[in-house]
């Protein structure tokens, strides 16, 4: 098994089966966010007490959940980075970083539009935001460690270890409603029977289109990083010619 993933973890393998898997993959999300935003932007009827106001949650709630989903597996990137000295999970790891950033601000900025009509102000230092903003600040924390040093791995080294320790911010985001008497509503079960058929599925479709347009994203950011750090390579001399020729 280790063999096996240490074939796939050369970096010209690497490179041609991100090639492989994006256009796939891409097709299939956009294909899902379509369905989740048309069908509950559209066709889901409106809630009893928020009205149509609780549509943003087909924008706010993958985009919560998968910002911290995100982080989990840049963690678990930069485990391997740094115990198994593995540099392709240490690009693994940079490019998720900025996709993860943006899904995070989009949770932030659409839950302080949700939040307005609920609670009467864009924002508040409720315990549920304000750990989502430490996420955020994280997120940047290890982009901008990516980018401080020359050397990749010391750069990678450096933020992997920003990453594992900012691990213990993603429970707090989980239980901070429970743990904390906070505006934030509590879990809700919004993937079980909390709320209707008609809303909840949408909200799946969304939330599969999200997760699928983030695999897309760090494919082709991970394909980038991979020419950029293999630049004096023979094989990526190949790949520019024949990009040049097609």
């Amino acid at each position: 098994m280790w063999k096996w993933v240490n074939q796939w973890a050369k970096p010209e393998r690497l490179y041609h089966l991100c090639g492989r898997l994006l256009p796939p993959i891409a097709v299939a999300g956009l294909a899902a966010l379509l369905l989740g935003w048309g069908w509950g932007f559209g066709f889901a009827p409106a809630d009893y007490q928020q009205g149509n106001s609780y549509r943003i949650m087909y924008i706010h709630v993958p985009a919560a959940m998968w910002s911290m989903g995100i982080y989990a597996a840049m963690a678990i990137a930069a485990f391997t980075g740094l115990v198994w000295q593995m540099k392709m999970a240490d690009l693994v790891a940079a490019a998720m970083a900025p996709i993860g950033a943006v899904f995070t601000f989009i949770a932030l900025v659409t839950g302080s539009a949700w939040g307005k009509p609920m609670w009467g102000t864009w924002w508040i230092w409720d315990a549920r935001l304000t750990s989502e903003l430490v996420l955020l600040f994280l997120y940047l924390g290890a982009i901008a460690l990516y980018q401080s040093f020359e050397d990749r791995r010391t750069a990678g080294r450096a933020a992997g270890i920003l990453i594992l320790v900012g691990v213990v911010n993603l429970p707090i985001i989980h239980f901070s409603v429970a743990w904390w008497n906070t505006l934030h509503q509590g879990s809700s079960g919004l993937l079980q029977q909390a709320i209707a058929p008609s809303m909840r599925t949408p909200l799946r479709w969304a939330i599969l289109g999200y997760l699928l347009v983030f695999v897309s994203l760090t494919l082709m950011r991970l394909r980038n990083l991979i020419l950029f750090t293999e630049r004096h390579r023979p094989w990526v001399s190949d790949v520019a010619q024949g990009g040049r020729k097609a």
